[in-house]
């Protein structure tokens, strides 16, 4: 029962993955035919990060009200007929008004399944089930590539992955049982290492209440920090090597992949890590090894050690946001892990939408040669919030032992 409720999951990280990446390599062909502007894309990022961040926020009571198996159920249902909805639809503005669905969709369920692995499963799982997030937006271009290439035009790669959305939702109510069982076992001896206790009732608190925490200020900021990072490298990179190092712009595109290709297999690679390491070094290796690639691209030392720096990144990217949500439920009980994750969501969606942008500013109005500058003020902040909520966290433990002492 666990391998198969297992399989699913790992299906559905898959399933998140694969529209992230479709309108960035539909758009070319987009544009035009809806008689849109270029730059107007970001309008429908903006508002797919708009619902993505109102559904985090909405996760916790979402999710106790239906439990993860429907709240994943219903928002690959509700990304399946968003993605439908962008195939037919032949104005930009209809595809404004799809793009609520498709973000509510994606906060949620990305909230749930993340909480219920943290809660369930071992630290390799969740690096291994982000590496299948990666697989997935690596296989959402391909197919939209066949798409065009063979003659059924952008609607016809959306209505494809429309497709897979629905045989996946199928998939998921079937398995609603499995996920029921699934919440009334007790926490394996791996998870149980880690002192979490799941006998404990969930406990909802506010956004207020939950900001007043010991600790989450500090997790908030962090996984700001971490989405802001990850957006910021692989957006501008191939920008940063084109205007600044003057590489061709082909090769610059294929060296920005490299980025996405070090996150993908680095997760791959750290689930096994995982089985030595814990959740909190993990972090602090892959912000070691982002400080030594982001080192590499500053440093003018030429192309060969560019293209190692950006790989760099992207490796020492994969360990971090996996590890963070894994450690949720240890640094703030279970009961209360849902909720975290939630707002922790939020605030990456935050940083994914803003900063690039602001980078953006930065590029053309002073110089793109500040890009590993940049990268390297977030990843210091990111530190800096990291470590602060590792002391909390261990001051809070401490005042427990000494209170049960007592």
């Amino acid at each position: 029962m666990t391998s198969l409720l297992l399989i699913i999951i790992y299906l559905a990280f898959i399933s998140l993955g694969l529209p992230d990446s479709l309108l960035g390599s539909a758009w070319p062909s987009m544009y035009r035919e809806l008689g849109a502007s270029v730059s107007w894309a970001g309008v429908i990022t903006m508002i797919i990060a708009a619902g993505t961040i109102v559904s985090s926020l909405a996760s916790d009571f979402l999710t106790r009200r239906l439990g993860a198996g429907k709240v994943t159920a219903i928002s690959v249902g509700m990304t399946a007929a968003a993605l439908f909805g962008f195939s037919i639809s032949n104005s930009f503005w209809l595809l404004c008004i799809w793009a609520v669905p498709y973000g509510l969709g994606a906060g949620s369920v990305d909230a749930a399944l993340n909480n219920f692995v943290a809660l369930h499963y071992p630290a390799r799982h969740m690096s291994w089930l982000h590496c299948m997030w990666g697989l997935g937006a690596s296989i959402g271009p391909v197919v939209m590539g066949w798409a065009v290439a063979g003659g059924f035009k952008w609607n016809g790669g959306y209505q494809t992955i429309a497709v897979l959305q629905v045989a996946l939702t199928a998939v998921l109510i079937f398995s609603l049982p499995l996920w029921k069982k699934m919440k009334k076992r007790q926490i394996n001896a791996e998870s149980a290492d880690a002192g979490i206790d799941k006998g404990q009732p969930p406990r909802h608190y506010t956004l207020p209440q939950l900001v007043r925490l010991r600790g989450v200020k500090e997790v908030l900021i962090c996984f700001f920090c971490y989405c802001a990072l990850e957006s910021t490298a692989g957006m501008w990179a191939a920008s940063y090597c084109t205007l600044y190092h003057g590489i061709s712009p082909e090769r610059a595109a294929r060296w920005a992949s490299l980025f996405y290709m070090g996150i993908t297999a680095g997760r791959f690679v750290c689930g096994f890590i995982t089985m030595k390491v814990n959740d909190r070094n993990m972090i602090r290796l892959g912000q070691a090894v982002a400080a030594l690639g982001i080192l590499c691209v500053l440093l003018p030392l030429g192309g060969n050690v560019l293209f190692v720096g950006l790989i760099l990144i992207g490796c020492g990217c994969a360990p971090i946001y996996p590890s963070v949500i894994h450690e949720t439920p240890a640094n703030f009980g279970a009961d209360l892990s849902q909720s975290v994750i939630g707002v922790q969501m939020a605030a990456a969606y935050v940083g994914t939408c803003l900063v690039p942008p602001l980078f953006g500013l930065v590029a053309q109005y002073v110089n793109i040669g500040l890009y590993p500058v940049f990268m390297a003020v977030i990843l210091v902040l990111m530190v800096i919030m990291s470590e602060k909520l590792h002391i909390a966290v261990g001051q809070r433990d401490v005042k427990l032992c000494t209170l049960e002492e007592n």
